[in-house]
């Protein structure tokens, strides 16, 4: 499991307790790597005091802040796992729905990612601002890029690992768009990518700026758009 963190020092600690209190639970080997993505507010120290908590507990600390995609290129760089999960720090996304992408990659499935966009999905207390952007958004990756695909941004996508370490390796963008670059290189690729339905809940606390996030994943849409990055 990958978990980017930027200024994560009020929500780690219950998310990272619970995620690997339900994986022990399960019986099966596991490793959780924390990215320290140049964090301000004493989240590096936070980090390392947790791996010493938890024996599962990895961290990598990047000196200066790159954003969630470097970050994540960072973890599944630094992973070990046949499978590994994108995470986000703020557990949104609810552990126990690891299980409906296991089935997806265990039914043939290169990449798994979880939806709250197709059958069965579930978002509970998503501003609804948020979630027309969000759908908005997502409508335009569909029209531009990735056709079939309904949500390429929820943080919650499970790889068979070498597939994950081969993707990252290329990655190009480094913040919020780069779900949609990875998930274009894996189509290019001809991974079988699957989207699955989950339950997610709002983070009222999301690091997330429609403004200032949203331009800069539009800039990077257009870019992939006329080819000027994901190509290599």
């Amino acid at each position: 499991m990958v978990v980017p963190c930027f200024n994560e020092m009020r929500r780690l600690p219950a998310s990272v307790a619970g995620v690997s209190r339900w994986l022990l639970e399960r019986g099966r080997p596991f490793e959780v790597i924390l990215v320290d993505d140049g964090s301000s507010d004493g989240t590096g120290a936070l980090l390392r005091r947790l791996a010493g908590d938890y024996p599962q507990v990895r961290v990598k600390t990047l000196p200066r802040n790159r954003g969630k995609g470097r970050a994540s290129a960072e973890g599944v760089h630094f992973s070990r796992g046949t499978l590994v999960l994108l995470f986000d720090a703020d557990a949104s996304m609810p552990i126990e729905e690891l299980s409906k992408l296991e089935r997806a990659i265990a039914d043939g499935a290169d990449i798994a990612i979880a939806s709250r966009a197709v059958p069965g999905a579930r978002e509970i207390d998503q501003p609804f601002h948020r979630r027309l952007l969000g759908k908005a958004f997502n409508r335009l990756v569909r029209v531009t890029l990735l056709p079939g695909l309904r949500d390429t941004q929820c943080g919650f996508k499970l790889f068979r690992g070498e597939t994950a370490r081969q993707l990252f390796s290329q990655l190009e963008i480094d913040r919020f768009a780069f779900d949609i670059e990875i998930l274009l290189r894996a189509r290019r690729s001809r991974y079988r990518v699957t989207e699955v339905g989950v339950r997610w809940l709002n983070s009222d606390a999301s690091s997330v700026s429609p403004l200032r996030d949203g331009g800069r994943m539009l800039w990077d849409l257009a870019r992939l758009r006329l080819g000027s990055v994901g190509r290599s």
